[in-house]
């Protein structure tokens, strides 16, 4: 495992006290995808909280199999392996989102929305509404157990997107006008993870549940489609359940949606 860079090293051992994953990270100049890294080692019998960082992805992948820009030295790209209970593991993507919205405040101070299920934009004011981070959440069984790798990625610094992204992606120093520590915010993230995930297995769901709502509030109201069994639907965001799931105001009452793709026209 190549040490990490004092960019990251030291933000970290600064929080190694208050957040166990802190001092389980491996770091990868250039690889694949950190999510299918974490996979392997989940498949290896690694222990949670194990976390591979890269400065450069390959192959980074997105959800529904799109793929993420990752180039070198401009973003935060991590994965981070969790053992959960099956109703934690139901809520790691929401507990993920509103980690990340925290770190994101706490280190840039900026307010990222959040968008069901694992996007975070930056939006309103003079802000460009556009994807400044996403979350993959994958899972598996291996040994009789289940794990879940949360992955995430973070556009920090100003980058020229692929011309398909380019009016949909932004990244936090495009939007400031001002650097953003890399180091300190990947340190948050992890702190802010640790933190959402303790309070699942502690039975405070509603906690983060109700976390999640404020800072998606301005997608509320807002019209959504989605497929369903081959048929194309319609409705207005009306919330998210207990568990997660998102609930959409529709002609034919209140649907409940789990999976898919959404889209927001």
């Amino acid at each position: 495992m190549a040490p990490l860079p004092r960019e990251f090293a030291e933000p970290l051992q600064r929080v190694a006290d208050v957040c166990p994953f802190a001092s389980r990270v491996s770091w990868h100049a250039e690889t694949g995808s950190t999510n299918a890294d974490a996979a392997a080692l989940a498949e290896a019998g690694a222990p949670e909280g194990c976390v591979v960082l890269a400065d450069l992805q390959t192959a980074g992948r997105g959800r529904l199999g799109r793929s993420w820009s990752s180039p070198a030295g401009t973003g935060i790209y991590a994965s981070v392996l969790f053992r959960p209970k099956p109703r934690v593991a139901r809520m790691l993507t929401i507990a993920a989102g509103v980690a990340l919205a925290e770190a994101i405040e706490t280190v840039a101070g900026i307010v990222p929305v959040l968008k069901w299920p694992n996007d975070l934009y930056l939006g309103g004011g003079l802000q460009s509404g556009r994807k400044v981070a996403g979350i993959l959440a994958e899972a598996g069984v291996s040994s009789g157990e289940t794990w879940v790798v949360i992955g995430f990625g973070i556009n920090v610094l100003p980058v020229s997107f692929p011309h398909e992204l380019a009016s949909r992606a932004t990244s936090l120093e495009s939007e400031l006008g001002r650097p953003v520590d890399r180091g300190e915010l990947f340190a948050a993230c992890l702190v802010q993870l640790a933190a959402r995930y303790l309070d699942l297995r502690a039975g405070r769901c509603q906690d983060v549940v109700g976390a999640w709502r404020r800072r998606a509030s301005p997608t509320f109201g807002r019209p959504v489609e989605w497929v369903d069994e081959g048929v194309t639907k319609t409705g207005a965001v009306k919330d998210i359940d207990d568990d997660g799931g998102l609930l959409v105001d529709t002609e034919a009452g209140v649907v409940r949606v789990v999976s898919g793709e959404l889209r927001w026209p």
